[in-house]
């Protein structure tokens, strides 16, 4: 092949692929997301449907239970159990905040006199500042205060979309529930109905790669909730053991903060710092700062081979992949691509023994 031909369909093949990257994906995404929000109660009821499979199975086959009742009680046990288990968090937690709330106006004193003081300070060197500086000073006033305002809009206005969106969201977990019933009952009729539509071998294979990938979903979820229930387990007794109050609350909200990968436990830890050393707590600082950095020490070293033992996945594939999701697609993205690596292995899998027949 002439030279000038392979440049030429190099040139074309990164055009094509600019092109793709620039136009074509935002629209696949749009759409994926779209898709996404439809089928979310019918995904929803495939990853209970999955989660409930073992136990159906075994009330069914072990204790010849008929397989709709098994049905029915699996999900009573799961779910009723999440149920419980959720309400009794609440319950603790009513209590601790309730016990805040009344122990919050001996805090407010001390905190309201240090801002006196702060702003009695301010105003002094504001007065001795040249002319110019505090024009500067007010212009970034105005802007800080235009900010503000902007963000107290953005807040309403996502408190007033979740609150108008509660209506969809009880329906949508009541088609999740009777979906999962129905997928549940009827899972090998539908696996069956699927080989008998599909075209050999493709109908096989595709269960295969789609058990593949569902069970990764499920390692993948295993691996973050035992990184999570850790980073919540350490903050808790970490802040029992330096004597912070309120350890039960704070760890809780510190283990729901490191569920959302940009936020994480910093977002609590560090201002909690900056205000410790700012009101003259520098030990309490000191010693929220070490268990933050154990804390982060110990997850940044489990991340990548809890989640690669859990998909059966090199740490550096994983790593990798969660990388380019990440830069790709943003946060979701860090789920998505160790997920779409797992589709991969799974799909190529399937298709060398196809090579072979």
């Amino acid at each position: 092949m002439p030279r000038s031909l392979r440049v030429a369909i190099l040139i074309t093949t990164v055009l094509l692929f600019y092109l793709a990257w620039k136009y074509v994906v935002p629209e696949l995404l749009v759409i994926l997301n779209f898709l996404l929000t439809v089928l979310t109660p019918f995904i929803l009821a495939v990853i209970i449907a999955v989660l409930i499979e073992p136990m159906v199975r075994f009330l069914h086959q072990v204790c010849r239970i008929n397989r709709s009742l098994a049905v029915g009680l699996s999900m009573l046990v799961v779910i009723g159990g999440a149920g419980a288990l959720l309400t009794l968090l609440v319950l603790r937690l009513a209590v601790e905040l309730s016990e805040l709330s009344v122990r919050l106006p001996q805090y407010m004193g001390p905190l309201q006199a240090e801002i006196n003081r702060l702003v009695e300070k301010g105003k002094i060197f504001y007065f001795h500042l040249p002319p110019l500086v505090t024009e500067r000073i007010q212009e970034n006033m105005g802007t800080f205060t235009g900010w503000l305002s902007h963000v107290a809009g953005s807040l309403a206005g996502s408190l007033f979309h979740f609150i108008t969106s509660l209506p969809n969201a009880l329906v949508a977990i009541i088609v999740a529930l009777i979906a999962t019933y129905f997928l549940s009952r009827d899972y090998q009729l539908i696996i069956n109905l699927w080989l008998k539509t599909a075209p050999e071998p493709w109908g096989q294979r595709v269960v295969e790669v789609s058990r593949r990938v569902v069970g990764a979903s499920f390692g993948y979820l295993r691996a973050q909730s035992f990184l999570v229930t850790l980073t919540t387990i350490q903050s808790i007794v970490g802040l029992y053991i330096i004597g912070a109050k309120y350890s039960l609350t704070v760890g809780l909200l510190i283990g729901l903060f490191d569920i959302i990968p940009v936020l994480g436990p910093a977002t609590i830890y560090i201002p909690w710092a900056i205000w410790s050393f700012f009101t003259g707590q520098i030990a309490f600082g000191v010693k929220l700062v070490v268990l933050y950095l154990l804390v982060w020490g110990v997850r940044e070293v489990l991340q990548a081979r809890v989640v690669a033992a859990s998909l059966g996945l090199h740490p550096l594939a994983v790593l990798v992949a969660m990388y380019v999701g990440l830069k790709a697609i943003g946060v979701v993205g860090l789920v998505l691509g160790p997920l779409t690596l797992i589709a991969l292995q799974a799909a190529l899998g399937t298709i060398k023994p196809l090579n072979h027949r």
